[in-house]
C-alpha cells in the first residue's frame, strides 16, 4: 500500500504497492521524497509520545511504583496470556503488608483506625498517605471489622443455645397447673383410653402412631394435627410415650381435651413391664454419655472462649451440649419392638412435628423386607437441608467410621418414620446401635457428636426403605429459606433445629403452620400466657 499526499495537504492517496519495504527504499537524494519522509516520522513520533505520556501518567499516579516511561511502557504492553496480565497491578507492597498477620492485641485500646469506610476514605483524601500506609490502615480496619463480626455470631449462637436449651416459663406454667388438676380433679385422673377401648391397643387393624415426649403442648399438636386431619380418626391410635415427671400432666391434659373418636394411651416408661425388668442398655448408654458430656471440653464458656475456630464449629460444639441429645425420649425409638411387642407396624413421629395429611396411605407402603420407611436427605431442591450423606453426620477421619461406612452414602430423617416391627425383631439393629453408641463414648464422642441419627444411620444400615420426600418437610428449625406455601404443602413438616415452633427464637413465617392446632381460648392456655406469636 503507498500513501500519496499533496504538497497542499489536502489530498490523500492510497495506492497499491509493495508493503512496508517498498516503502522504506526511497532514494535519499529525492528532494521531494525526504520531505514527505520527514513529515511521515514527526506525525509517528507526536503521537508516540502522546501515548507514551498517558501510559507514564497513568503508572505514576501510584507514588510507590517508580519507573521510567520506557519500564512503564513495557509493563503496558507486555505479553498476555488468555486476556490477563502476567503480572499485577497493585504494588508489591500491599501485598506485602496484606499479608502479614496482626493479632488482637495489637488492636487493644486503638482509636486511630476507621470505623467505616467513608471514615478511612477520609483520613486517604485528607492524609495523602503512599501504599504502604494505605495498605496498614486498611488491615487494621479489616481486621477489626472481621474480629467484631466473628464476636457477634459466636454470641448469636450461643444465645440461641441458651434459648433453645432452657424449658419457657410458660410450657413450666402449663406443666405446674396440670400437674395441680390431676391432683384435685377426677376427670383429669381418667383411664386413657377407657376400659372398652383398652383392646384396641394391641389391634392391628388399626393405624398405630407412636409419640415420645415430655412436652405437654408439643405433644397436644401433633396429637391434634394427626386426628383433625386424619379422614378415618375411629382407627387411629396414638401411644404417648412420657416420663414419670410429665406422666400426670400428659393425663391430665388429654383427660380433658379429648380427641374422639381416636384412641389416645398415655404412659410412662415405668408403666412399661419390660422397661422394669434389669437392666436397659439405653439409660445405661445414656448415664455414661451424660458423664462424658459433663467434661466435654469445658462446657460452653470454654467453647465461646475460643477465639481460632470458626463460627460455624463453635455452634456445632454448642449443639452437642444441649440437653436433648441426653433425653430418654429421643433415645426410647430404638426399643419399640420391646415396647410393643403385639404390633406388626408402628409410625413414629417427633414432637417437633405437625401432620398435615392423612397418615393412613402409609400402611399401603410395601417396605419390600426393610425395617424402616424414611425420607432421604441427600437430594432436593432445598440444597441446605436435604445434601445430607453420612459424611454429615460421622467422623469419617476416625479408622472405626472409615474402614466401615462411605462418606457419600444418602443420610435419610429422623422424625416421620414407618417402622416394621417384625422385621425389625429378626435383626440385630437395637444391639448394634448400642454397640456403636458405646464405641463413640470410649472415644470420647470422637465418632460423631449430635444425637441420636448419627448411631441410627449406622444401626439401620441396609434397613431403610427410601419413601416419598412428601411425607416429610425438614429444617424449619433451622433455616428460614422454606416458604409458608411450601411447607404448607407437605404431608409433615418437621420442626428439626434449635428454632422449636414453641420458643420465641422460632422463624415467625413458619409458626402458624404450628399454633394453628392451638386453642388459645382454652383456660390453660390463657392462664399460662401462652400466645399465637
Amino acid at each position: 500500500m503507498l500513501l500519496q499526499i499533496s504538497p497542499s495537504l489536502r489530498h490523500v492517496t492510497v495506492l497499491p504497492g509493495k508493503g512496508l519495504k517498498e516503502f522504506i527504499k526511497v532514494k535519499v537524494a529525492s528532494r521531494k521524497l525526504s520531505y514527505r519522509m520527514l513529515f511521515y516520522s514527526l506525525l509517528f513520533f507526536t503521537f508516540l509520545l502522546r501515548f507514551v505520556f498517558v501510559l507514564t501518567a497513568v503508572d505514576n499516579i501510584d507514588g510507590e511504583n517508580k519507573c521510567s516511561s520506557l519500564g512503564c511502557l513495557g509493563k503496558k504492553l507486555r505479553p498476555k496470556i488468555l486476556g490477563r496480565s502476567l503480572e499485577s497491578n497493585v504494588p508489591e507492597v500491599i501485598y506485602g503488608i496484606l499479608d502479614q498477620p496482626l493479632g488482637k492485641d495489637e488492636l487493644e485500646g486503638r482509636s486511630d483506625i476507621p470505623q467505616t469506610l467513608e471514615e478511612f476514605m477520609t483520613q486517604m483524601k485528607e492524609g495523602g498517605y503512599d501504599a504502604k500506609t494505605f495498605a496498614i490502615k486498611l488491615r487494621e480496619m479489616v481486621t477489626l471489622m472481621e474480629q467484631r463480626t466473628r464476636e457477634a455470631i459466636v454470641q448469636e449462637y450461643l444465645y440461641r443455645h441458651v434459648a433453645s436449651s432452657g424449658i419457657p416459663k410458660q410450657l413450666h406454667c402449663l406443666a405446674l397447673r396440670l400437674a395441680n388438676e390431676h391432683t384435685n380433679n377426677a376427670a383429669a385422673r381418667l383411664q386413657l383410653p377407657s376400659a372398652e377401648l383398652v383392646p384396641a391397643l394391641v389391634d392391628n387393624n388399626y393405624f398405630h402412631f407412636v409419640l415420645a415426649s415430655d412436652n405437654v403442648l408439643a405433644a397436644s399438636v401433633v396429637a391434634t394435627s394427626l386426628v383433625r386431619n386424619s379422614l378415618r380418626p375411629q382407627r387411629v391410635v396414638l401411644h404417648i410415650i412420657t416420663d414419670r415427671k410429665t406422666y400426670y400432666p400428659m393425663q391430665a391434659w388429654f383427660s380433658l381435651h379429648p380427641l374422639s373418636p381416636a384412641i389416645i394411651e398415655v404412659k410412662a416408661l415405668h408403666h412399661f413391664d419390660w422397661f422394669t425388668k434389669g437392666k436397659v442398655p439405653v439409660l445405661e448408654a445414656m448415664e455414661k454419655d451424660q458423664n462424658v458430656r459433663s467434661h466435654f471440653r469445658g462446657g460452653s464458656s470454654a467453647i465461646v472462649a475460643n477465639t481460632t475456630e470458626k463460627p460455624k464449629v463453635i455452634a456445632a460444639k454448642l449443639q452437642a451440649l444441649s440437653p436433648k441429645y441426653n433425653s430418654v425420649m429421643n433415645h426410647i425409638r430404638i426399643h419399640l419392638p420391646e415396647l410393643f411387642s403385639s404390633l406388626n407396624k408402628v409410625v413414629f413421629l417427633d414432637d417437633d412435628t405437625v401432620v398435615q395429611t392423612d397418615l393412613s396411605p402409609l400402611w399401603d407402603i410395601d417396605l419390600n423386607g426393610k425395617v424402616n420407611g424414611a425420607v432421604e436427605t441427600c437430594s432436593g431442591e432445598d440444597k441446605l437441608v436435604m445434601s445430607k450423606r453420612l459424611t454429615s453426620y460421622l467422623n469419617f477421619s476416625h479408622p472405626l467410621i472409615s474402614q466401615n461406612f462411605d462418606p457419600n452414602e444418602c443420610a435419610w430423617a429422623y422424625g416421620m418414620n414407618i417402622f416394621d416391627l417384625d422385621a425389625w425383631r429378626k435383626t440385630n439393629i437395637s444391639s448394634t446401635y448400642h454397640h456403636w453408641v458405646e464405641q463413640n463414648i470410649k472415644s470420647d464422642l470422637s465418632l460423631w457428636q449430635l444425637g441420636t441419627l448419627p448411631p441410627g444411620l449406622i444401626a439401620f444400615h441396609g434397613h431403610v426403605h427410601t419413601i416419598d420426600p412428601f411425607w416429610h418437610m425438614l429444617g424449619l428449625g433451622y433455616q428460614e429459606n422454606t416458604s409458608f406455601a411450601d411447607a404448607e404443602t407437605a404431608g409433615v413438616i418437621h420442626f428439626n433445629g434449635r428454632a422449636k415452633p414453641w420458643l420465641d427464637i422460632a422463624f415467625p413465617h413458619l409458626k402458624p403452620l404450628w399454633t394453628k392446632y392451638i386453642d388459645f381460648s382454652d383456660y390453660f392456655i390463657k392462664s399460662c400466657h401462652i400466645r399465637a406469636l
